[in-house]
C-alpha cells in the first residue's frame, strides 16, 4: 500500500521533499572548538554563537587573551586532553603548530576534522588566518570577517600615519627568567608598527628569545624598557634586583613602557591594541590631540 502511494505521488514531489530533509540536515550549525587561545580570538571574531562549541583552558584569562570578557559566555575545554574535547561532539577542532602533538594525533584518530594554524609571524598572517576559518565557517563568517579587516586596516594606517617620520625609540623588552626578545618574535612585530628599534637586533643581533647577554647590555643605548603589566612600580620591582638591568638607567629612572600582558603574545588580528598601546606609551606627543 505504502509503495503504491509513493507510486502515485509526482516525482517533483519526492524530490523536493528529499532536498529539503537534505536542507536541514546541512542547515545544522557546524560545532567548533578552539584549542588556543589564538584561535578562540579568531572563532569569535567570525563565527556564530551556536557555531561555538566550546573555547581553550585560558579563554577568560585576561593576561592571555583579547577576548577574555566575551568568553564567559561560552564553555570551556578545560586543559584541552582529547577526551574532553572530544565531549563536545566537534566537527572542527582548531589547533596550532604549537599545540602538543599528542592531542593532535589522537584528535585525527578519532576522525575529527582540524584546522591547524602555523603562520602567524605578522599581522598579513592573522588577517589571512581569518579569511580561511571564514571560509570553512560559511557566508556569514566571510562578511563578519570582512568587516574585521577593513576595521583592523583602517586603525593600522591611521596609526602610520599618526607617526611617520617620528624617531624610532631604542627599546629591549627582557623577562625576569633570562631571556629576551630578538627577532622574528611577537615583540618585533609590535616595534615594526609602534616606531621602536628593538636593540635586541639592532645592537644585540638576537633571533627569537633569546638568552640575555648580560654584560653587553650594559652598553646598549637603551631609551625605553618594555614590560607587559598594569602598575609600573609592580612590574618593575623585580628588575630593579635583577643584573644587568639594576645598572641600568632607563630601568632606575623607570622609563618603562607598559602595555598589557595579552599583547606581547597576541598571534591574532588582536595584536593591533599592542601596536596601539605601545606606540602611545613611546610616542605620546603623535596622540595629545585624544
Amino acid at each position: 500500500m505504502i509503495g503504491s502511494v509513493i507510486r502515485s505521488v509526482p516525482f517533483r514531489v519526492i524530490s523536493g521533499f528529499f532536498v529539503g530533509l537534505f536542507s536541514v540536515i546541512q542547515a545544522e550549525p557546524l560545532r567548533v572548538v578552539s584549542q588556543t587561545v589564538g584561535t578562540d580570538e579568531l572563532l569569535l571574531a567570525v563565527a556564530a554563537p551556536e557555531q561555538i562549541a566550546a573555547l581553550s583552558h585560558i579563554a577568560r584569562e585576561k593576561e592571555y587573551s583579547a577576548v577574555a570578557d566575551e568568553a564567559v559566555n561560552y564553555a570551556q575545554i578545560g586543559r584541552g586532553d582529547a577526551e574532553t574535547i572530544l565531549k563536545f561532539r566537534p566537527d572542527l577542532v582548531l589547533v596550532a603548530d604549537y599545540s602538543r602533538g599528542e592531542l593532535v594525533s589522537q584528535l585525527k584518530r578519532a576522525g575529527v576534522e582540524l584546522m591547524s594554524f602555523d603562520q602567524y609571524a605578522t599581522m598579513d598572517d592573522a588577517l589571512e588566518n581569518l579569511r580561511r576559518l571564514a571560509r570553512r565557517l560559511g557566508p556569514d563568517a566571510e562578511v563578519r570577517a570582512a568587516d574585521v579587516i577593513a576595521n583592523v586596516e583602517q586603525r593600522m594606517t591611521t596609526l602610520a600615519d599618526r607617526l611617520e617620520g617620528v624617531r624610532p625609540v631604542k627599546v629591549i623588552a627582557p623577562s625576569t627568567y633570562g631571556i629576551i626578545s630578538g627577532g622574528g618574535t611577537t615583540f618585533q612585530d609590535l616595534c615594526n608598527h609602534a616606531a621602536a628599534e628593538n636593540l635586541a637586533i639592532t645592537v644585540g643581533e638576537l633571533t627569537g628569545h633569546a638568552d640575555i647577554p648580560r654584560e653587553r647590555m650594559l652598553t646598549w643605548p637603551v631609551e625605553q624598557v618594555v614590560l607587559a603589566g598594569y602598575d609600573l612600580e609592580q612590574t618593575i620591582e623585580p628588575f630593579l634586583t635583577l643584573i644587568p638591568f639594576r645598572f641600568m638607567e632607563a630601568v632606575k629612572e623607570r622609563r618603562v613602557a607598559l602595555i598589557e600582558p595579552y599583547m606581547f603574545g597576541s598571534v591574532s588580528h588582536y595584536r593591533l591594541d599592542g601596536y596601539e598601546q605601545l606606540a602611545r606609551q613611546l610616542h605620546p606627543e603623535r596622540f595629545e590631540e585624544d
